[in-house]
């Protein structure tokens, strides 16, 4: 019998898992943006690093967003791999963030192809998995 890492509930996502599922989808199209202000820049348009710089300001207030509506989630219905998950991606990209403004490009650029595939991955999850917006004492288990 094999053991799911996600707990099997049924039902569709109630509002806060829907609520969490669309910043969750905003957020990853708008750190897909990144890379591609940053290869604006390194092609030579200065303006590249300007757009860039609001990406990473739009992507970092979607995290904290996120991690919100994690929080909101997590306290309805005590599902914790949206949060723990959320909150890792969020830590990365404040590291992230700040190493881009240090010029640290060292740990900035690993950082952000990590920060991506764990986004990426998180999403999918996040889409893939009914997120009902109560605990189980409410659905009478």
């Amino acid at each position: 019998m094999a053991v799911s890492a996600v707990p099997e509930r049924t039902g569709r996502s109630g509002p806060a898992g829907q609520v969490l599922r669309v910043l969750a989808a905003v957020h990853t199209v708008a750190v897909y943006g990144q890379p591609v202000f940053a290869g604006v820049y390194l092609s030579g348009s200065y303006d590249g690093l300007g757009w860039h710089l609001a990406g990473a300001n739009a992507v970092t207030g979607l995290g904290y967003l996120q991690l919100i509506a994690a929080m909101a989630l997590w306290f309805r219905s005590r599902i914790s791999w949206p949060l723990t998950g959320t909150a890792v991606v969020v830590i990365a990209e404040t590291v992230q963030y700040f190493a881009g403004l240090d010029g640290a490009l060292w740990l900035h650029l690993p950082l952000g192809v990590a920060t991506i595939a764990a986004l990426t991955v998180l999403t999918i999850g996040l889409l893939r998995t009914p997120l009902p917006g109560r605990g189980p004492e409410a659905d009478g288990e």
